[in-house]
């Protein structure tokens, strides 16, 4: 079945993780990711949580995000360079970069540039303020983001200071958006037969996932402040607790919930009590609440409790691992981590974060080495076999 973005063809310039991320997504669902890469090759190829892979040139971090895409490396700082990526944007649909506002441009391969060559062309630029505003030249990184955007003020336990997420979340939301956004472009270019600039900030995308709490202040004049694990809701009740050997983590919001919560620890009569007979009151008696369910956990471990509690219809989870999570039969049900083989042997990877009934994302291709595509998409753009012979000569690829 034909995929969403079958011949659809990206122009990747992005690197990192957040516009690489952005550009998985929608290699996942069929479009012909080409990626372009300095000569030798973007840093996160090399990080070094795995020494092996690092020493192959195919960092863990970077693979995650970048199967099914073709490789080419192009020294950008070479004219004839320049002239590849007209050619290639051309018969290009869309473009993606995450550079500096300004640094494209410096090179000759701008929007403006480029969509003068090819006025469909959906050009997405990636950064951490946007192409306008004050903070438009200012570098930005995940955690920069993650502390500016506010995250950082409502992650961790109170009095202990603010805490960063544990994985680059604004990264991965500016990539998320960044697909969106490409897929956004070019639905409309159905209609209107153009294309456009697609324009990115991180910073802005963080705030859309924070609009809760945004709305909070400037409709109810409320700042949130550290909660530790509890929820927005702010229930007793929807927060972690300590179990013999663990923790667990309710999600226990409404009546009906807590009802059963009070059935399933043995307190049946908990519900009519009433300190905590509706939600106003299990606020104002957080403590003693608490001590009454934490009294009943004690008893036993994080995962008898998860089946009891979980059998009982009571929204929770103990706290699982990565290496406890990758090996749950949810994930192998729905097809969640996807095995491809490379040079090196087979290697497992997450792919989509949604099913369609029909062409949905699947990683098809492991991850390229530097510049492995290199003849073939040249040869795609017109060049005959002594013109790559040339530019090789040159060290433009």
């Amino acid at each position: 079945m034909t995929k969403p973005f079958a011949g659809v063809r990206v122009l990747d310039f992005t690197q990192v993780f957040a516009g690489p991320f952005g550009s998985y997504q929608l290699a996942l669902l069929g479009a012909d990711v080409i990626k372009v890469e300095r000569p030798g090759g973007e840093d996160m190829r090399r990080s070094p949580h795995n020494k092996l892979w690092a020493s192959r040139n195919m960092a863990t971090a970077w693979m995650a995000i970048n199967s099914n895409k073709r490789n080419i490396a192009l020294d950008l700082t070479k004219p004839k360079s320049t002239e590849i990526v007209h050619r290639l944007s051309a018969k290009a649909d869309v473009v993606m970069e995450n550079f500096r506002p300004g640094i494209m441009e410096r090179m000759g391969i701008g929007y403006e540039v480029l969509s003068g060559i090819n006025p469909r062309l959906i050009y997405c630029a990636v950064s951490g303020f946007g192409q306008t505003g004050p903070e438009r030249s200012t570098a930005a990184y995940d955690g920069k983001i993650q502390a500016m955007s506010g995250i950082m003020s409502v992650t961790g336990r109170p009095g202990e200071g603010p805490m960063r997420a544990g994985f680059a979340i604004c990264d991965a939301i500016g990539g998320m958006t960044a697909a969106f956004g490409v897929a956004s472009a070019l639905y409309q270019r159905t209609h209107t037969g153009r294309g456009q600039f697609v324009d990115v900030a991180m910073l802005d995308a963080s705030l859309s996932f924070l609009s809760s709490y945004v709305a909070d202040y400037t409709i109810g004049g409320h700042v949130q402040g550290q909660m530790g694990n509890r929820a927005q809701s702010r229930l007793p009740t929807a927060d972690a607790f300590r179990v013999k050997g663990g923790h667990i983590l309710l999600a226990v919001n409404n009546e009906k919930q807590f009802g059963a919560l009070a059935r399933a620890i043995g307190k049946p009569d908990l519900a009519k009590d009433t300190r905590f007979c509706d939600w106003p009151s299990r606020v104002a008696n957080d403590a003693a609440l608490r001590a009454i369910i934490e009294e009943a956990f004690a008893a036993d471990d994080d995962t008898t409790w998860e089946a009891r509690l979980t059998k009982a219809d009571v929204p929770c989870s103990r706290v699982w691992s990565i290496a406890e999570i990758v090996a749950h039969p949810q994930l192998a049900h729905r097809d969640v981590l996807q095995r491809v083989e490379t040079r090196y042997g087979p290697m497992t990877v997450v792919g989509s974060g949604f099913r369609l009934a029909h062409g949905g994302g699947s990683v098809e291709r492991p991850p390229a080495g530097l510049g492995e595509h290199a003849q073939e998409v040249l040869e795609e753009a017109g060049y005959t076999q002594s013109d790559i012979a040339a530019l090789r000569a040159d060290g433009v690829i």
